[in-house]
């Protein structure tokens, strides 16, 4: 009785670990959708800012090691609140998306960020 039941603990740990894998190897389709329709057009779809636009603005490269130093905090800070800022005489400004946004997308974005990095 106990070797049946030790099989079945072992075979959903194995389960819960392979889908732990898979969700971290392949982005989120929807978060995916959402980067390519909100963000992509100034910050690229690899994250690189090499937009016209991105270009334009300045903006930084999402998947440099210094970049990707910035706390989870900040990022989701920018995408809430929107950035507004010049450096360097350029103007730097994103629309907030706290309003547009659940919370769960704006975190889904953010985790996105960090997938860029690889």
């Amino acid at each position: 009785m106990r070797n049946p039941i030790r099989f079945v603990v072992i075979a959903l740990g194995a389960s819960f670990a392979l889908a732990a894998a898979s969700a971290n190897a392949a982005p989120d389709k929807k978060i995916e959708r959402l980067w390519k329709s909100k963000c992509a057009a100034c910050h690229g779809e690899a994250g690189k800012g090499d937009t016209d636009k991105g270009k334009q603005m300045k903006i930084a490269d999402f998947t440099t090691a210094d970049f990707q130093k910035k706390a989870d905090a900040d990022l989701k800070k920018a995408i809430e609140e929107g950035v507004k800022v010049e450096e360097g005489g350029v103007k730097k400004e994103m629309d907030p998306y706290k309003d547009e946004l659940k919370p769960a997308q704006i975190d889904g974005l953010v985790a996105f960020i960090r997938e860029l990095k690889k």
